[in-house]
């Protein structure tokens, strides 16, 4: 086969923009989006241009070319939200949490001044998962005892960090909804 040359090229696709411009519309339903496809189609087609086999169809070829363009850009579209005021983004925005080692910090320094017999059953039951059964057996003291040191060095230690409630947490939403799940009187305890 004879390769096209680029002025033969050049000529064979402005003779198909009418019938590319009728097939994007039909596809898409809108001239402006239809202008978009065929000028999409037509420089993909002039970079790609050594692509094209000579003798075969270039209609075909172009037809193809804005076929898969469309159904690509169909695709993105359906992965998109429409979202012109940012509702949907200040959802998804996340806090900094630059401060977060500051704050592990400060709370390292308030569990280190609660009694040890408070701060040994709060690192049971909180940091480890123990339950207060399970505590009060390896401490060998009532259940009632354990529940009762973890509830005092929950309130020493949200006194100690100046914790009065919810609000005083910050932005975060997983300590906010782990909060709100255990339930007020986790809280205040």
């Amino acid at each position: 086969m004879v390769p096209m040359s680029a002025a033969d090229f050049k000529d064979g696709l402005i003779a198909e923009i009418p019938n590319l411009r009728a097939f994007a519309a039909s596809l898409s339903g809108s001239m402006q989006l239809a202008d978009d496809l065929v000028q999409d189609t037509l420089l993909k087609a002039w970079g790609n241009a050594e692509k094209f086999q000579p003798g075969t169809s270039l209609r075909a070829w172009l037809f193809t070319i804005l076929r898969n363009t469309y159904y690509s850009l169909y695709r993105k579209r359906g992965r998109e939200v429409q979202d012109s005021d940012g509702t949907y983004a200040d959802r998804l925005a996340t806090h900094g949490n630059q401060e977060s080692h500051l704050d592990l910090a400060d709370f390292r320094k308030a569990l280190a001044k609660l009694p040890e017999e408070q701060r040994e059953v709060l690192i049971m039951v909180g940091a480890t998962g123990l339950s207060y059964e399970e505590t009060a057996e390896i401490c060998g003291v009532a259940i009632g005892t354990i529940k009762s040191r973890v509830n005092r060095a929950r309130a020493k230690l949200a006194e100690l960090l100046s914790i009065g409630g919810v609000d005083d947490l910050g932005p975060d939403r997983r300590i906010t909804a782990a909060v709100q799940r255990a339930g007020p009187e986790t809280v205040s305890s």
